[in-house]
């Protein structure tokens, strides 16, 4: 296994779009990138790309934020894989969940899709599903019921906000580990107890 991993924060590009539920993946990814002292650029596999080390002498981070809307994010994701010489198993989708409650995270590798499309269009570029997801919930709309895609299009609410930071820092934490412990650990961390 390769000691660089692709983390791939989905999200939409412009402003229209910066703080939607749907962008909770971009929010992630620059919160990586604060992190190891990375700036993003804009690279050819039509994505913002910033590089970088986890930790002194740590496995190297790709953090990408596809410049394509969210359902074409497969393009940047397997030109960025194919540059870096990266399997499946070293790319990190950052999701928005809405299946699952804000202010929770849940990890998982491969699987289905569950309805969203950046993880279809990825998928069908790698040619393959057996990449790991940090899925952040960001709950579905008041009521459980309504248009999901409107839903994930809005900005958080003035409650959800001030939790905001918090979700982000856990999902970026949630990678790290991902990436320094494995998946069975991270997911005994973050995952509720039943």
């Amino acid at each position: 296994m390769s000691n660089t991993w692709l983390v791939v924060g989905l999200g939409n590009p412009g402003p229209d779009y910066s703080h939607t539920r749907h962008n909770i993946g971009f929010m992630v990814a620059e919160e990586l990138a604060s992190r190891i002292g990375a700036s993003f650029k804009s690279n050819k596999s039509r994505a913002l790309v910033a590089e970088g080390r986890l930790g002194m002498g740590g496995p190297k981070l790709v953090l990408a934020k596809p410049q394509t809307f969210m359902n074409l994010s497969g393009g940047p994701t397997s030109a960025l894989a194919k540059f870096y010489d990266l399997g499946a198993d070293n790319v990190i989708a950052v999701q928005d969940e809405i299946d699952i409650p804000f202010n929770t995270i849940k990890l998982k590798i491969g699987g289905g899709e569950g309805g969203h499309n950046g993880l279809r269009d990825i998928s069908k570029a790698l040619g393959a599903k057996e990449y790991l997801r940090v899925r952040v919930g960001v709950g579905r709309p008041p009521g459980g019921q309504g248009d999901a895609a409107g839903h994930v299009l809005k900005v958080f609410s003035t409650a959800e906000k001030k939790e905001l930071p918090f979700l982000i820092q856990d999902a970026a934490d949630a990678v790290e580990l991902l990436i320094s412990d494995g998946l069975l650990a991270a997911q005994q961390k973050f995952h509720p107890a039943k």
